[in-house]
């Protein structure tokens, strides 16, 4: 996987893409309970041309997150981060990945997509539920 046709060549084979565009493709994982997580993969450029994939997950709005809890949840993470970014124009959490391309090969694109994919659904089920444990 040395750049993005390769991401989108090796996703849209196994998965129904929702987006499609030139540097951002999306789609629906599938997980167990007849759950799934919506999962956004994009090509992002370094300060000194490195190209990055960053795979992310929308886990919840941003309204009524505690940051100091979710800085916490940023130090503690062995793999993601959350970060903000707009989702139909509100502030929405998402947990993100980014991963060099030149490190990145199939079977790790596939793990960092279920990792990041279950425990954005996990961190959804808690956000929505209202529970205080984020």
């Amino acid at each position: 996987m040395r750049h993005f046709e390769a991401v989108r060549s090796h996703i849209g084979s196994r998965h129904q893409l929702h987006h499609n565009d030139p540097y951002l493709i999306s789609f629906d994982l599938k997980l167990g309970q007849d759950r799934h997580q919506g999962i956004y993969l994009a090509e992002l450029e370094g300060d000194a041309g490195r190209r990055y994939l960053r795979v992310s997950t929308p886990i919840g709005p941003l309204a009524g997150t505690d940051p100091q809890r979710c800085l916490r949840f940023n130090w503690q993470q062995r793999t993601g981060f959350l970060a903000v970014a707009d989702l139909d124009g509100s502030p929405y959490l998402h947990l993100c990945e980014n991963r060099l391309y030149e490190f990145l090969d199939a079977p790790e694109l596939e793990r960092v997509i279920h990792e990041l994919g279950s425990l954005g659904d996990q961190l959804e089920q808690v956000i929505a539920s209202g529970d205080d444990s984020l």
